[in-house]
């Protein structure tokens, strides 16, 4: 018999608002200890697990991407997620300063 163990999934799924960094943070460290790149596909949450890969879209033109989370939004940000500007741009959103967005755990 074959014994495995693992830990179970957490199945998340949000809608709301994305913002991206100031380039005042690029070279700064994050919240898990990582540094801010703004060419890297990463993401602040107030609560996903430093790690976590989440599927962004946006809601406005269908744009897609994929991020880890490596750092914490304060608990007052109106956002759901803060983006680098490379995912940021992959979304379509940059000009405008957000937008709004599904973000789904992978």
């Amino acid at each position: 018999m074959l014994a495995c163990s693992f830990i179970p999934r957490t199945e998340y799924s949000q809608t709301g608002r994305a913002s991206f960094y100031a380039n005042k943070f690029h070279g700064r460290r994050t919240s898990s200890g990582e540094i801010f790149k703004q060419d890297n596909l990463t993401g602040a949450h107030k609560t996903l697990p430093f790690g976590t890969l989440v599927k962004v879209v946006n809601l406005a033109n269908d744009s897609v991407v994929i991020v880890k989370i490596n750092d914490r939004l304060g608990q007052s940000s109106s956002s759901l997620i803060d983006l680098s500007m490379k995912a940021a741009k992959q979304l379509n959103f940059v000009r405008f300063g957000h937008a709004k967005v599904k973000v789904e755990s992978l």
